[in-house]
């Protein structure tokens, strides 16, 4: 198989390197600490050195590469398996690698970027194309969907592997649409999608098995094994969905904002949202509000309690917000150019936060 693909082996390993080149190129407009992570709420939580990100970020990236060619290879049935198939471990990582740094450096030199919905893009790109190939891949050990009644049964594989390509395709197009609505519902989205294109082909499988055992066509080796198998899985899985819910409904329904004043500075506590510091003196302008349009939230946190993290509204495009969502009052701070919106629980505490940050400046 690597003899096979030797040429494309060599393009996609240097395809995976080529932003290294791009940050020698840039190196003297790039600043010294570059951000190299964001975390879920779209705020960015991992910082590296320049050379730590320009050239070692590309190289674990290449290193992942050839241990998932290596595993794929070895895998004995895959000796047979077909060169398309084969060709999605080839360029997933280089496509992931030219994404991921395009998106290091263009931050590092100040451009904004609407991260969520590239990634969206991204996503549903890779996806349709999985879903394309799909129904082209043969039983293995380290592609597909790898459980054990289409392993142990090549027709339920086939099967089950055509119905899991059309459902990844369709998928994958309705998250590429999905990237151009509203913001605060991207990550919902992502994971709900993944969660259901993993869940569908699974059902259909165990469906299928079903279907051949009724029939009488099952192996029998699965079906010794898949009775005790389900009653575990089963109760396992029912402990788990109401240990889920029962901390989903605790989260949606608790939460607080708290203000620390300090002498030099005051401090944002929110739960289930990352703390910000503020100092005084870097404080442009704070004028109160007895309405302010949220917009939409591009990242962070929302309850029927609270709604905080990055925001976009027409008049102050992305800002930061830590709100009650039953208060209509807000302080609106300038910092810096950037604009930071907070409340309290009802408007008469809100004005008390006003007035305790104008007795400050």
């Amino acid at each position: 198989m690597i003899k096979r693909n030797k040429l494309k082996l060599i393009i996609s390993s240097i395809l995976i390197f080529l932003p290294s080149v791009a940050g020698v190129i840039l190196w003297d407009r790039l600043p010294e600490i570059m951000t190299t992570h964001w975390g879920a709420d779209g705020n960015a939580d991992g910082f590296a050195s320049k050379a730590l990100a320009v050239f070692v970020m590309p190289l674990i990236l290449l290193a992942l590469h050839w241990i998932c060619i290596f595993i794929t290879v070895k895998d004995p049935k895959n000796k047979g398996q077909n060169n398309k198939v084969f060709g999605i471990v080839l360029w997933i990582t280089p496509m992931i690698s030219i994404f991921a740094n395009t998106v290091v450096y263009a931050v590092s030199l100040g451009m904004e970027l609407d991260l969520m919905t590239y990634t969206m893009l991204l996503m549903g790109l890779m996806f349709t194309v999985i879903g394309n190939y799909m129904p082209k891949c043969k039983q293995n050990f380290t592609l597909g969907i790898k459980i054990k009644w289409t392993l142990e049964n090549e027709e339920n594989w086939n099967a089950t592997h055509r119905f899991a390509g059309k459902v990844w395709f369709i998928g994958g197009v309705l998250l590429m649409i999905c990237a151009f609505v509203q913001e605060s519902l991207f990550m919902y989205l992502l994971v709900g999608a993944i969660f259901v294109l993993v869940l569908m082909p699974t059902v259909y499988s165990y469906l299928y098995y079903k279907k051949q055992v009724k029939s009488g066509t099952a192996p029998e080796k699965i079906q010794l094994s898949m009775n005790k198998s389900f009653k575990i899985g089963g109760t396992a899985g029912v402990i788990v969905a109401i240990i889920i819910a029962i901390v989903l409904l605790f989260i949606c329904f608790t939460g607080e904002i708290e203000y620390r004043f300090d002498s030099e500075s005051f401090t944002i506590e929110a739960s289930y949202y990352n703390d910000l510091t503020v100092e005084y003196d870097v404080i442009d302008s704070i004028e109160y509000r007895e309405d302010c349009k949220a917009g939409s939230r591009v990242s962070g946190f929302g309850s029927p309690v609270l709604s905080t993290g990055v925001f976009k509204n027409d008049e102050f495009g992305y800002y930061t917000r830590y709100s009650y969502t039953g208060c209509d009052a807000c302080v609106v701070i300038e910092v810096d150019g950037k604009v930071l919106v907070i409340t309290a629980k009802d408007n008469k505490d809100t004005k008390q936060i006003y007035q305790e940050l104008i007795s400050r400046q």
